[in-house]
């Protein structure tokens, strides 16, 4: 009995599902059976790191620097996505602007994010606009280029149409060139989030009296290893979450008319 394309996606997410609890039971696993021959201050048992968070979340400190760090992310990235797709579709439209600016981008690629947090220090100080800064001047980059080679992939025939019904410069960005670098927008977006919610960990453990970078440099200081992987649990929990809940679903809805992959 030939089964129905509901069918075969249900099948499809099952098994996903059943892939992914897999890997992690083996990643516990192969963890526990580590943290056996080590003393707890190198290598905690996931037991034990599971106990300290547990522990941590019910404190309200734990949920005012989770909320500080997501809140740091989310601007730094919000910021990085607006000016990444203007600068992106802007370099695209225009050769002349994409020669111009070609030049800037590649230097700000080669700069780390580690130095970008160094400037972020001292122009902003102590403040969330340092780690802002940082995520943005990690995650903008990404995004810019990702919309930049998309423009690329623009049919002429359309841009040349547009021009026949003498549409404005403005019009054919909108309603020819940005449809078309959507794929790869969300392509560099995906990429420009995680590396963004990284780097704002290592912003925080800098220069920040708080947030999830802060917490982890804190309990490093203290040798508390075991609120360091529960810290890191925490930080993993959001990226998972932001992934799974909010990008990847809104990708599928955007994207629902693609042929899904064979199996």
């Amino acid at each position: 009995m030939k089964r129905s394309p509901l069918q075969m996606t249900q099948d499809r997410r099952l098994r996903l599902i059943g892939l992914r609890l897999l890997l992690l039971i083996v990643v516990i696993g192969i963890w526990g059976i580590g943290s056996l021959g080590a003393p707890a201050f190198i290598l905690p048992s996931p037991r034990r790191v599971f106990g300290v968070w547990t522990q941590l979340v019910i404190t309200p400190g734990f949920w005012a620097d989770f909320g500080i760090t997501f809140y740091r992310i989310a601007m730094g990235f919000i910021f990085a996505t607006v000016v990444g797709v203007v600068l992106g579709l802007l370099l695209g439209a225009s050769r002349t602007l994409g020669d111009f600016f070609q030049p800037l981008l590649v230097v700000i690629n080669t700069v780390s994010s580690s130095i970008w947090a160094i400037f972020a220090l001292i122009w902003f100080g102590l403040s969330n606009w340092s780690t802002i800064f940082v995520v943005f001047m990690t995650a903008m980059p990404l995004i810019l280029t990702n919309v930049w080679q998309g423009t690329s992939t623009v049919n002429r025939d359309f841009i040349e149409l547009a021009q026949t019904f003498r549409m404005s410069r403005l019009q054919v960005l909108l309603k020819i060139y940005l449809p078309t670098i959507l794929p790869q927008f969300f392509a560099g977006a995906r990429l420009a989030f995680g590396f963004g919610a990284r780097v704002s960990i290592v912003a925080e453990a800098l220069g920040a009296s708080s947030g999830i970078g802060y917490r982890l440099r804190q309990a490093a200081d203290l040798v508390q290893t075991d609120q360091v992987f529960a810290w890191t649990l925490t930080l993993v929990i959001l990226m998972i979450f932001i992934e799974a809940v909010l990008l990847k679903p809104l990708e599928t809805r955007l994207f629902a008319w693609r042929k899904p992959r064979p199996a």
